[in-house]
């Protein structure tokens, strides 16, 4: 390096040299570590999501097998009403998966959080539900007989919820955050059109209810 013989001698400049290779040996190191670590949390966050997407998946299945229309709802109830029946309600185990990587589901997307937060915090209620079914059956099987109604209809909105998180984890899997807020933002739009086209009849309805109720204040 003869430009630099005027300000450096020969042993300073071999230990610049040493020095920025090392530097940028470091350097070098330090970028593979971090594209290491990020390929392994997005290895991770790819794994976590489609254990939680089958555990989600077989249960949802087993809630459209067991799923009743009104109709057959009510038949049920009355023919517990009139039996003096109590209906059994198993135990289940539903959340494993979720309860394993408990600690882990802030490496989740945002996106896709919340609805599998709120789809295993349903399934939390419907077990404290269920409980809370079998302990009164012990004291009033005809009470117990009513809340069993209520309980259908947890299932109904495990359902619900269960369908949502599957959804936004599918497109996360698939498509990465980008397709997951193309999705919600198509929802957002479809729900905005649907609000649009059925307000002015809801709002006419209203009116006629309102008006009706003064006509019937104002006959007394």
């Amino acid at each position: 390096m003869p430009v630099f013989d005027d300000y450096l001698s020969p042993h300073a400049q071999q230990a610049v040299i040493a020095g920025l290779f090392i530097a940028t040996g470091w350097w070098v190191v330090a970028l593979q570590n971090r594209r290491r670590d990020a390929k392994r949390r997005a290895e991770r966050v790819g794994d976590v999501q489609r254990a939680l997407l089958a555990e989600i998946r077989a249960h949802v299945v087993a809630l459209e097998a067991q799923r009743l229309d009104e109709d057959e709802a009510r038949r049920l109830l009355d023919s517990l009403r009139d039996s003096g029946r109590v209906p059994v309600i198993p135990t289940q185990a539903n959340d494993r998966i979720f309860a394993a990587i408990i600690d882990e589901v802030h490496i989740l997307p945002a996106s896709v959080i919340d609805p599998v937060v709120t789809y295993y915090r349903q399934l939390s209620v419907m077990a404290a539900f269920a409980e809370a079914i079998r302990n009164q059956a012990r004291q009033d099987a005809a009470r117990a007989v009513e809340m069993f109604g209520d309980y259908l209809g947890l299932t109904e909105a495990a359902r619900e919820t269960g369908h949502e998180a599957m959804r936004l984890l599918m497109a996360s899997i698939f498509g990465g955050e980008r397709a997951v807020q193309e999705l919600l933002e198509q929802e957002e739009q479809a729900g905005a059109r649907r609000i649009a086209a059925t307000l002015p009849d809801e709002l006419a309805e209203l009116r006629d209810r309102l008006s009706k109720r003064s006509s019937d204040r104002s006959g007394l």
